[in-house]
C-alpha cells in the first residue's frame, strides 16, 4: 500500500457539530440553511430506501450546488463500497461542490487507496475530501492504517451504533463497551495527524445524556461529534468549543511564554505550574480554533 499522489494541507475549520440530514427530505434540507451546525451531512446511506436512491441523490447534488450553506461544512454520506449505489454516488459527488463525501463502513487503507483513485479518476478537486467511517471491530483495529492511507482523507467518522451491534454489546451510560473501541479511533487519527468525530447519540429527549457523551468524547480527545436532530447542535457546539475558562488560560500560557522569549530565559511558570513546549502548542490550538469559531459565526 502507497500514498496518494495528493498533497493536500488539510483546511482548518470548526467540526465541533456534524448534523446527518436525510437525502429525500427536501424540508429537512432547506431548513439546515438555517442551523448553527459547523457540518451539515446529507445522507443517501440510512435515511434513503432502496427506491428513493437516485431521486435523493439528485436532490442533495442539487441542493449542494445551490451554495446556500454557507458558511457551512457540507459533506454528503454516500451508499458503501460493493452496493448498487455505490457508484452513481460517488460519479455524483464527485462533480457537486461538496466539501466532503463519507463513505460509510470502510475497513482498511487499500480501500481509501480505492476511493481517493477513484475520485482522482472523475476529476474531483483536492478541494473535495475523503471522509471514512470505521463501524467494525476489524475497521477500529486498522484506525492508523485508515486514516494515514491518503492525503486527501481528512476525517474518521465513528459509527458507534453499528459497533455495538457486531460486538453484541449493549447500549448504556458511559458507553463501557466501545471505549477501548473510541480510543482506538481517536489513537488511529492522531497519529496520522487527522480530524475524529465521535459517534451519535440515540435519545433525542435526553439532554443530560446527551451532554455526559459528549463531554466523555471532548475528554477523550475527539473534535466534535455527529449529531441526529438539531436539537443536539446547541450542546455540541458548548461542549466542544473552548470555554471561558480555557481560553483565559491558554492566552495567560502564550502571554508568558511570549514574554519569557522576549527576556531570553526558558523557565516559564503561569498560576505557579511549569509550561512547557507543548502546553504553548495546545494553548495556541485552542486559540486558533476560538478564531476559526468566531469566524464562521460572523459569517452566518
Amino acid at each position: 500500500m502507497t500514498e496518494s499522489d495528493h498533497t493536500m494541507a488539510p483546511t482548518p475549520r470548526p467540526r465541533r457539530s456534524a448534523l446527518y440530514l436525510p437525502g429525500n427530505n427536501a424540508r429537512a434540507l432547506e431548513k439546515a440553511k438555517t442551523l448553527a451546525a459547523d457540518v451539515l451531512i446529507f445522507d443517501l446511506e440510512d435515511a434513503v430506501g432502496p427506491d428513493a436512491k437516485a431521486d435523493s441523490r439528485a436532490l442533495v447534488c442539487e441542493a449542494v450546488s445551490s451554495g446556500s450553506y454557507r458558511p457551512r461544512e457540507i459533506v454528503v454520506r454516500i451508499n458503501g463500497v460493493g452496493t448498487d449505489w455505490h457508484g452513481d454516488d460517488v460519479a455524483a459527488v464527485a462533480g457537486a461542490p461538496a466539501h466532503g463525501v463519507l463513505v460509510p463502513k470502510v475497513e482498511n487503507g487499500d480501500q481509501v487507496l480505492a476511493l481517493a483513485a477513484a475520485l482522482d479518476g472523475l476529476g474531483a478537486p483536492p478541494s473535495l475530501r475523503l471522509w471514512a467511517m470505521i463501524e467494525t471491530p476489524g475497521s477500529f483495529l486498522r484506525a492508523e492504517e485508515i486514516a494515514s492511507a491518503s492525503d486527501r482523507l481528512a476525517v474518521l467518522v465513528v459509527g458507534t451504533n453499528d459497533l455495538v451491534n457486531e460486538l453484541h454489546a449493549l447500549h448504556v451510560g458511559g458507553r463501557a463497551p466501545v471505549v477501548p473501541a473510541l480510543s482506538l479511533a481517536v489513537l488511529g487519527a492522531r497519529a496520522a495527524g487527522k480530524v475524529v468525530l465521535d459517534g451519535v447519540f440515540n435519545d433525542i429527549g435526553d439532554e443530560a445524556g446527551f451532554r455526559a457523551e459528549a463531554q466523555q468524547g471532548r475528554e477523550m480527545g475527539f473534535d466534535g461529534k455527529t449529531l441526529i436532530h438539531p436539537s443536539q447542535i446547541a450542546g455540541a457546539n458548548d461542549v466542544f468549543g473552548p470555554s471561558r475558562e480555557e481560553l483565559a488560560a491558554a492566552r495567560k500560557i502564550v502571554s508568558a511564554y511570549e514574554a519569557a522569549e522576549a527576556a531570553g530565559t526558558s523557565v516559564i511558570t503561569v498560576d505557579g505550574r511549569m509550561v512547557e513546549s507543548l502546553h504553548v502548542r495546545d494553548a495556541r490550538r485552542i486559540l486558533a480554533l476560538a478564531d476559526l469559531i468566531s469566524d464562521m459565526e460572523s459569517l452566518s
